[in-house]
């Protein structure tokens, strides 16, 4: 299930190298939010497109590039921004502890069994998602080729959109889930080996009167 968990910080060289890295989740995850937005424009305006044009501006929505009402190579615009919509977020809730988990054994534990646990869940991650980024880099080089026009090997197919920046986002936005991983991965390890309560830089779960204060701190704090 979708959990909720805090993310402890210190003055650490860990906790610092996990704040510098949340500066950069939260950029992607702006990103796949202006890709929504985007995404949201490009529908209402292939819908508009279809409504003017059985009015009047069907002469000039052919000049800028609008077919029958709607716009030209809609299809390809949203596969070129899938990938942004649907991976660029995914290292800033990985961060948060926001994402998909299943806690009914997790919340059971609790000590060193709980961060050998969660040390070993984040390094088969770790292994698969470097195996990921590997794969999804060759997939990218595949489609670069500057020496053929806009340097790509193969494009969409109504608009011939180049398809190596959807491709690139991909491999991006794997490498940045690695950095995370790897961050967690370390500070499990140092919990493990210090023996810590709370340690920095990994999601920690939270109970629900844990939830419920940190909600009404936040609903305070808006006032």
């Amino acid at each position: 299930m979708a959990g909720s968990a805090a993310v402890l910080e210190d003055s650490s060289l860990l906790s610092t190298l996990d704040k510098r890295l949340e500066k950069i989740e939260k950029i992607t995850a702006l990103m796949s939010g202006f890709a929504i937005f985007s995404l949201m424009f490009l529908a209402v305006y292939s819908v508009a497109g279809r409504q003017l044009d059985k009015t009047f501006l069907a002469p000039v929505l052919d000049k800028i590039g609008v077919l029958d009402g709607a716009l030209l190579g809609y299809v390809d615009y949203i596969e070129a921004i899938m990938p942004i919509i649907a991976i660029m977020g995914i290292s800033y809730v990985a961060r948060s502890g926001t994402h998909i988990r299943m806690d009914m054994l997790v919340s059971a534990l609790n000590g060193r069994v709980l961060w050998l646990f969660e040390l070993i869940s984040v390094l088969l991650m770790l292994v698969l998602m470097l195996a990921l980024t590997w794969g999804a880099w060759e997939h990218f080089s595949r489609s670069f080729d500057c020496s053929v026009p806009m340097c790509s090997r193969d494009s969409s197919i109504d608009v011939a959109l180049p398809t190596w920046p959807s491709k690139l986002v991909v491999p991006i936005t794997f490498g940045v889930l690695v950095l995370r991983l790897f961050l967690q991965a370390w500070g499990y390890a140092r919990a493990l080996v210090l023996g810590l309560e709370n340690p920095v830089a990994v999601p920690l779960n939270l109970s629900i009167a844990e939830q419920a204060r940190l909600e009404a701190d936040s609903l305070e704090g808006g006032k």
